[in-house]
């Protein structure tokens, strides 16, 4: 069985190589962290906001149940260590790589796209009305319009409801480590063990408590929450099979890369074996050409003496 040989691709062996191959992928995910940075510095749109409008905006604020210098280490970091046990024990530099290189282009893309709707469209938090007033005194211009005297940065963030970050990062980062731990566990392999599911489920579970979290502490509305999930699962779908098979694939539990390379070691080992057989055949064929002919050296010498 192929999936039964283990693998001979280290970092030492094929690390760098594996690297100047996807030294363009590397350059690209630097451009894109660039660009959500960037994005995430911009004040967003200001949406109109009038004094009817404020009825929905006028929850609490309250302190997030997991601040967003979290959201990284669960949905970056965790799925990395996870990676790093995989590699050390099968010693495939392939798998190693692109689960890395797939989990950073699924949350960056998915950083990019939130950041940018956010700017955007600036959909007020339901907590905006205490950021817009925080003295409780709302103030209004001519045309009916909010006149906040709140923190600028405050109100800024205010209306940076749609959609949201919490939720899209956490499915973008553990819905592609479910897929990963899918495809390594073979939860599909028609064997009929439900429990693997629970492995499966677990990263989706944590991103959907993280999702009801921001809800649950008015920074977002529910719409929020269920598109930036959306959007961070369908990153990690299209991320992940960029690199690796569907985990219902035969070959869907290490990347294409890793076929590729062994087919590879298979076909050369073949042509050694080949080239090694037809250097044998010509040495027996030289040793029995060397004995026919000392042989005959022989009958003549005899025929000679006689």
């Amino acid at each position: 069985m192929m999936n039964s040989q283990p693998a001979t691709h280290t970092i030492r062996s094929h690390g760098l190589t594996i690297s100047r191959i996807h030294m363009h992928d590397w350059l690209i995910l630097a451009l894109l962290l660039a660009i959500m940075g960037l994005l995430g510095l911009l004040h967003p749109f200001h949406r109109f906001i009038e004094k009817d409008m404020m009825v929905d905006l006028k929850y609490p604020m309250k302190p997030s149940t997991i601040p967003f210098w979290t959201v990284p280490l669960y949905a970056v970091l965790l799925p990395i260590a996870i990676f790093l046990a995989f590699y050390l024990r099968r010693r495939d530099v392939y798998d190693l790589h692109h689960a890395v290189l797939g989990l950073l282009f699924s949350v960056f893309i998915t950083g990019v796209i939130t950041e940018a709707l956010k700017g955007a469209i600036g959909r007020p938090r339901p907590d905006f009305f205490w950021r817009c007033f925080p003295d409780g005194i709302d103030v209004y211009d001519q045309w009916g319009d909010v006149k906040c005297h709140g923190d600028i940065d405050v109100v800024g963030q205010g209306h940076k409801s749609f959609p949201s970050g919490h939720s899209s990062w956490s499915f973008a980062g553990l819905g592609f480590l479910s897929l990963y731990l899918s495809g390594k566990i073979r939860a599909f392999d028609q064997q009929g063990h439900a429990a693997k599911l629970c492995i499966v489920f677990l990263p989706l579970i944590v991103a959907s408590l993280v999702a009801i979290s921001r809800v649950d502490n008015y920074r977002h509305h529910w719409q929020d929450v269920c598109v930036g999930g959306l959007i961070g699962i369908t990153m990690a779908i299209f991320c992940y099979l960029q690199f690796f098979a569907p985990p219902y694939h035969a070959k869907g539990w290490g990347p294409y890369d890793f076929f590729r390379a062994l087919e590879e070691s298979y076909a050369n080992a073949s042509n050694v074996g080949e080239v090694e057989v037809q250097q044998n055949e010509r040495n027996n064929d030289l040793a029995m050409g060397s004995s026919v002919d000392s042989h005959m050296s022989a009958n003549d010498l005899e025929s000679g003496r006689c």
